[in-house]
């Protein structure tokens, strides 16, 4: 199978570099779960259930099987999908097992790392044959229309970054990071779901460009919101929930980091604070100053900043707020 890179998904159209561009755009809707799903989640109890269970059962796999972010990432995308498109059966907890054991062995084929499923499964109390794995692979595989080379946020990041014109490239590393780390945690985020993959990229990367480079960060504003492809509605809506996520993380962080030395942490927590504590510090460094600033009017400037971002006659910068914090 050839090698699959989430940043660049559609590798045979290299020679195209425009029109690879244009079909980045127009083809990632078929990367994302139903609209009906998007729902589920938001009114129905067991899909919620469903979905962060299924995801602590990822994150385990990638802890105690040493994958890298990307492969879980791949698997959350895939299983998003399916269960978009596929009615899951209540009372039946092998069913999400099966599931996540099949979806995890699908990403590590894509992206070519080794995954022992039985090794998994013995540390996890579970043991389903080669042969189940594999049929609800083809029941996935079905389900997505074998769309298995899925359009991410990942896949908008270098086109977004090019739109600033950086010139440093130690500069444009730590902004791909942290925005890399945005995205990861965006997935976890049920409200976030709806967006579109380059609306999250879009929304990461001024959410960090504003942590990294503030005083820049009007200007990357101006770059991305004069994107014909971009939304700018859905990037206002997209960036103050993202926004509203990272604030939050801040300050479940700092409670973390004030708890008990001797409480443990375990990838099963990670839904309910999604840093761990080395990732808490080098977050808080960056974050510090935005989060003291918002924190304390949160309430009273989160219609303020809905209203501002995007209006030239009462724009309202996250740099603004700041300054007067």
């Amino acid at each position: 199978m050839e090698y699959f890179d989430l940043e660049d998904p559609f590798t045979s159209l290299k020679e195209h570099q425009s029109d690879s561009i244009s079909a980045l755009f127009s083809s990632e809707s078929d990367h994302m779960p139903s609209l009906n799903y998007v729902q589920c989640l938001k009114n129905n109890d067991f899909y919620v259930s469903f979905r962060q269970e299924a995801i602590s059962l990822i994150l385990q796999a990638q802890y105690s099987c040493n994958l890298d972010p990307f492969t879980p990432y791949l698997a959350v995308n895939y299983m998003d999908r399916f269960i978009s498109r596929q009615e899951i059966p209540q009372g039946n907890p092998w069913v999400l097992r099966l599931l996540v054991i099949a979806c995890i062995s699908l990403a590590a084929k894509m992206k070519e790392i080794h995954f022992s499923s039985t090794n998994f499964q013995r540390e996890e109390g579970f043991i389903f044959d080669a042969q189940a794995i594999q049929r609800m692979e083809f029941l996935i595989l079905d389900a997505l229309n074998w769309r298995m080379r899925s359009v991410t946020p990942f896949s908008f990041i270098c086109f977004f970054i090019s739109l600033f014109q950086l010139k440093d490239p130690p500069l444009t590393q730590a902004l791909k990071d942290r925005a890399t780390d945005i995205i990861f945690q965006a997935h976890n985020e049920i409200n976030l779901i709806e967006f579109k993959p380059s609306i999250i990229a879009a929304s990461a990367l001024l959410l960090a460009s504003h942590e990294l480079f503030p005083l820049q960060f009007p200007s990357f504003e101006t770059s991305i919101l004069s994107c014909e492809y971009v939304n700018k509605e859905e990037l206002l809506k997209c960036f103050n929930a993202m926004q509203e996520m990272v604030i939050n993380e801040v300050s479940e962080s700092i409670v973390d980091i004030g708890s008990s030395s001797n409480s443990r942490r375990t990838p099963l927590s990670v839904l309910e604070c999604h840093c761990t504590k080395s990732e808490s510090e080098s977050t808080i460094s960056t974050m510090a100053a935005a989060s003291t600033a918002i924190l304390p009017e949160k309430r009273e400037t989160k219609r303020r900043k809905v209203n501002g971002f995007c209006s030239e006659s009462n724009r309202v910068h996250i740099s603004h707020i700041q300054q007067c914090g």
